[in-house]
């Protein structure tokens, strides 16, 4: 049986790893304290303590994963913003090495990575995990660095597996209120606030959206894959269904009978983004036979949770 550790599970992704390594049996280790993200010397303690406790737990199970799911920039961060979560990570791996539990036993390290980041440079028509990296942006190389780290780690360690899980545009209900969350939530959010909806890319710019339910499944899939061949691991997650923005507002369109009133204008992340990026895996896995939601259905549900988190909100300020 397997325990598996979620780092960042009140994320989009994270939560939707949680619900996936449920379903598929696994264990799931919850640290005593959330981890204090904004005060490294404090985060470095608590990620001490927690491995210890992880590994104490792993004595009971035939093999432990990990799952690094966290993260507090985007494409718009400055380095000095990005460069305290690579440190922590950089910890996190160093804890792990120097636990025997950990580090002698059968494991898997999974890194949650932007695709539409550090590849956004890329001219090639379709992007598959053997295509070569062009980041533009400083959160892109930041994604690279941690990878680096992971895979330098994983050659040193052979009993340990990293799998660097290369993500496309991920979507899903459950996105946080005042975080930046990507165009799907934004439309959602501002058809229910009748706002004008700004758009920084035109809209025939083509993107590849996955629910973070169905890329969490495939990174459980994939991980429990590479845990029985120690190695590094590069994997494209992606719905493999490239879309434009225009296609995205006429869904929208016909689910809320409404029409959306589009803004469009340049920002400085304009000339960083790719007009178009389309991604397929080279793995044959069982990711093959992963249910890939319908980009119809998934906004359906963006816009149903919305829907509901607005209303309760609404009913917050008259109950106030």
């Amino acid at each position: 049986m397997t325990i598996a550790w979620v780092i960042g599970s009140g994320g989009l992704l994270g939560s939707a790893l949680c619900r996936a390594l449920r379903n598929n049996g696994a264990a799931l280790f919850i640290p005593a304290e959330r981890f204090s993200w904004g005060n490294a010397l404090l985060l470095k303690a608590q990620l001490a303590g927690a491995v210890q406790s992880f590994a104490e737990q792993t004595r009971n199970f035939s093999q432990w994963q990990i799952y690094w799911a966290a993260g507090v920039g985007n494409m718009g961060s400055a380095a000095d913003v990005l460069t305290p979560e690579t440190d922590a990570f950089a910890h996190l791996l160093n804890l792990i090495e120097i636990q025997p539990e950990l580090s002698t036993t059968h494991g898997t390290l999974t890194l949650a990575s932007s695709a539409g980041a550090i590849y956004a440079g890329c001219m090639d028509e379709i992007i598959n995990d053997d295509t070569h990296t062009l980041p533009t942006t400083p959160y892109a190389h930041e994604k690279l660095r941690q990878e680096g780290l992971l895979r330098a780690f994983a050659l040193k360690n052979n009993t340990i597996s990293a799998l660097l899980a290369r993500i496309s545009t991920l979507y899903g209900p459950g996105s946080a209120i005042g975080k930046q969350q990507g165009l799907i939530t934004h439309i959602a959010r501002c058809l229910l606030q009748n706002k004008p909806i700004q758009i920084y890319v035109p809209l025939d710019t083509i993107r590849d959206y996955i629910t973070a339910d169905d890329a969490a499944a495939m990174l459980v899939v994939e991980s429990r894959a590479t845990s029985q061949r120690p190695g590094v691991y590069t994997r494209i997650v992606a719905s493999e269904q490239p879309t434009t923005i225009a296609e995205i507002v006429s869904i929208y369109k016909r689910i809320t009978r409404r029409n959306p009133r589009i803004v469009t204008s340049a920002s400085k992340l304009s000339s960083v983004y790719s007009r178009c990026i389309q991604f397929r895996t080279k793995a044959i896995s069982e990711n093959a036979r992963v249910h890939r939601t319908s980009l119809f259905l998934g906004i359906a549900q963006v816009m149903s949770a919305e829907r509901s988190a607005f209303g309760k909100s609404n009913h917050s300020i008259i109950d106030g």
